[in-house]
């Protein structure tokens, strides 16, 4: 019988049968004995997905596959927080579900643990493409540790209690422009005195809402000095009016703090591919922030009257036979460059080169 250990092994025969498993680097047995004698050399990195409710949230960590739910109160939370600090986790990600991860981010966040929330309709597609197409507050979980563990999302500093309060404001603000927009033309529609009367009376309370909330906003930023100088700096372009720059200091905290292709996709001004094959599809711009994009549209419509660089860019896109869409898409982008670099690099308009 054709003897199992090498010859001259001595040492793995007085040793026994199953030592010899042992000396191949990659085995099981192998592994589990530098593991043993290495200790914490070789660890396992650990990704996190929270799915958020209103009462509960539930908490998948991978590659472990362990999973438990917990209150959505300060109770829960904290215990949440104090078990996953002795994890130290790699990642962790949550979904922006309209604020009720915000408490639960936070604590997170001052613990000193990475935390990257993301756009839920990112989260879906992903899942879709995994094919994990059944959804409950588990499964989601999952995904989203799953999501943590393949695409590890860029994790930003959250922002402050003020600064949170601001960008509700600004949301709010524009919800009541839609409600506005919508009660407007229904009213062109409206035969009876009766239904016109009552429309009228609502647009009277929308109106004097807007500007209530405005007035409110504009005090908070003159009452800081961090985003009165921001407002200084971004109202110094010709074409960026007071209103446009509290929605770029509430809703592009990132501004300055980004390079001109990351803060173009953020503002959702960055043209996509389309392409397959030999064809050659057209450029589109897609995602971001739509209060964002919606801002600085019409800022630049401004913009390409009273803005000498933009004017002047815009006139060559036009001349060049570049349709009107395109044109303004691309002096959006523009302005928001020019934006990008006076909060960068923390000088007025007249002051910038672009």
């Amino acid at each position: 019988m054709r003897d199992r250990f090498p010859l001259g092994d001595k040492a793995a025969k007085e040793r026994g049968p199953h030592s010899f498993q042992c000396q191949i680097p990659n085995s099981r047995l192998g592994i589990k004995a530098r593991i043993s004698k290495e200790g914490s050399d070789i660890m396992t990195e650990l990704f996190i997905g929270i799915d958020i409710a209103k009462d509960t949230f539930d908490i998948s960590v991978l590659p472990t596959k362990e999973q438990w739910s917990n209150e959505n109160n300060p109770s829960g939370i904290a215990d949440t927080v104090e078990r996953l600090k002795k994890l130290k986790p790699a990642h962790i990600v949550l979904e922006a579900t309209g604020g009720l991860e915000t408490h639960l981010a936070a604590a997170l966040y001052t613990a000193g643990l990475l935390v990257a929330i993301v756009n839920p309709r990112q989260v879906r597609d992903f899942a879709k493409a995994m094919n994990i197409l059944a959804k409950t507050d588990k499964i989601d979980a999952g995904v989203l540790a799953l999501f943590a563990e393949k695409v590890r999302p860029e994790c930003r500093p959250l922002p402050t209690e003020e600064e949170r309060e601001l960008k509700e404001l600004i949301v709010r603000r524009n919800q009541l422009i839609d409600m506005r927009t919508a009660e407007s033309n229904r009213k062109r529609w409206v035969n009876s005195e009766q239904a016109s009367h009552s429309i009228t009376v609502l647009l009277e309370t929308i109106k004097q809402e807007i500007e209530s909330i405005e007035c409110e906003i504009k005090n908070r930023i003159k009452e800081s000095p961090v985003w009165r100088e921001k407002e200084k700096l971004v109202k110094s372009v010709p074409g960026i009016g007071e209103k446009t720059a509290f929605i770029l200091i509430g809703s592009l905290e990132e501004l300055g703090t980004l390079n001109r292709k990351k803060i173009a996709k953020l503002g959702g001004l960055a043209p996509m591919n389309d392409d397959s094959g030999k064809i050659k599809g057209h450029r589109k711009i897609i995602g971001g922030r739509a209060d964002v994009r919606n801002a600085l549209y019409m800022a630049t419509l401004s913009a390409i009257r009273f803005n000498p660089k933009i004017k002047t860019f815009y006139t060559r896109l036009i001349k060049a036979g570049k349709p009107f869409k395109v044109a303004m898409t691309a002096c959006m982008r523009k302005l928001l460059t020019i934006l990008n670099a006076i909060m960068r690099d923390n000088v007025p308009w007249n002051c910038i080169s672009a």
